[in-house]
């Protein structure tokens, strides 16, 4: 794998986004992740698994530079393989566990979303959605998934704003669970992890599937429903334009 690094300690695996220095996901990430976490979840010697990043980054979301560069079937394809790997991280059965490293937006937060459990890194970070002032209409999916963890009423205002939340404000909405300076967000994550691992592993797991199943019937519906409407205002020219600025912007 070239943009993660996975390290199975016992019975946890370590998943650690590798990808530059902000952890952008392009396909090529999406795909790799999706194939660990098919891999994790038919290994028996695997019970948990702990999602984390490096440096001042969890993710920066996705690589808005590389995929403004994708013609009409790479950017649907993309979408596909990123909806993918999003059903599959909230359907995963086994204990997953978010250790945030840093920032944590856009599509970096998607990820922490399916998770069971978000701890994360204290100061200067943030996190959140904020596709719209990037010019990116957010999935229906991914809206549901928002509101799964946060409640409809305010995923609704986060994203009409944009909002990015402090640590603290995340912690206060149920974003995150836990918030702890840097050189403890590893640690605590494997803590919780272990709480989980004390727990009978197939109760755990059905009751999980069972919590999750308003979530997981809602993410059902079609790629064509979810994801036509993102897809037709990408090649908008008012999208266009936005982008053309974040990508300028990103690459001074």
């Amino acid at each position: 794998m070239e943009t993660i690094q996975t390290d199975i300690r016992g019975s946890i695996a370590i998943i650690r986004l590798n990808r530059g220095k902000a952890n952008a996901i392009n396909a090529q990430m999406a795909n790799e992740l999706l194939d660990t976490l098919l891999e994790l979840k038919a290994n028996n010697q695997v019970r948990g698994v702990l999602l984390t990043g490096k440096g001042e980054f969890f993710s920066a979301g996705l690589d808005v530079i590389e995929l403004y560069h994708y013609n009409e079937q790479e950017i649907i394809e993309f979408w596909k393989v990123f909806d993918r790997l999003v059903r599959r991280i909230v359907s995963f059965p086994k204990p997953l566990v978010a250790a945030i490293t840093g920032h944590c937006p856009a599509g970096g937060c998607v990820l922490a979303l399916g998770c069971d459990y978000r701890v994360m890194a204290t100061g200067k970070y943030r996190i959140g959605l904020n596709e719209i002032p990037l010019g990116i209409v957010v999935p229906e999916t991914i809206f549901q998934l928002y509101s799964f963890v946060i409640g409809r009423g305010r995923a609704y205002q986060s994203l009409l704003e944009g909002k990015l939340h402090t640590p603290e404000e995340a912690l206060e909405i149920n974003l995150v669970n836990d918030v702890c300076e840097l050189a403890e967000v590893e640690i605590r994550g494997l803590e919780q992890l272990e709480k989980y691992l004390k727990l009978s592993t197939a109760v755990w797991s059905q009751s999980k599937l069972n919590l999750r199943s308003p979530i997981l019937q809602r993410m059902t519906v079609d790629f064509k429903t979810a994801f036509e409407p993102t897809l037709k205002q990408w090649w908008s020219a008012e999208s266009r334009g936005i982008l053309a600025k974040v990508v300028e912007g990103l690459g001074k």
